[in-house]
């Protein structure tokens, strides 16, 4: 049994509103990004917790859940669940199942997600910016 902080945690993704959010396209990115950067906490703090006695790693996922969610061409609030459960890799003598290697690949993919999702981001504002008439 884990101890009660790192049971895992499931996050339904609420849309907000905002000028990118109005069709599928936009949801799908704010999603993406908000499961993106989920994920870089929880890396982060397996890296912070490497060394602690029993600390059990988490991941996260949230791409099953927007592919099932976009599924039919929208997405709707809580239809899209974020999910950070404890990792399945083997513990260590000091209890401890946080692989630096693992977790640094991780941040790297990670990273390279979340500078894709903002040019997505930055290239539909752009869009709108000159479909209404600016530069």
């Amino acid at each position: 049994m884990l101890p009660r902080d790192r049971q895992p945690i499931t996050h339904a993704w609420e849309a907000s509103v905002s000028l990118f959010s109005v069709d599928a396209v936009g949801q799908a990115l704010n999603a993406a990004l908000d499961g993106v950067t989920l994920r870089q906490r929880v890396i982060a703090d397996n890296v912070a917790n490497v060394d602690t006695p029993n600390f059990r790693a988490t991941s996260v996922d949230f791409e099953t859940s927007l592919r099932a969610a976009l599924g039919d061409g929208e997405l709707t609030p809580g239809e899209l669940t974020v999910t950070a459960t404890p990792t399945r890799t083997p513990v260590g003598a000091n209890g401890n199942n946080v692989d630096l290697r693992q977790e640094t690949m991780a941040a790297v993919q990670s990273q390279f997600q979340y500078q894709v999702l903002t040019r997505a981001m930055n290239d539909r504002f752009q869009l709108v910016t000159f479909s209404v008439g600016g530069q």
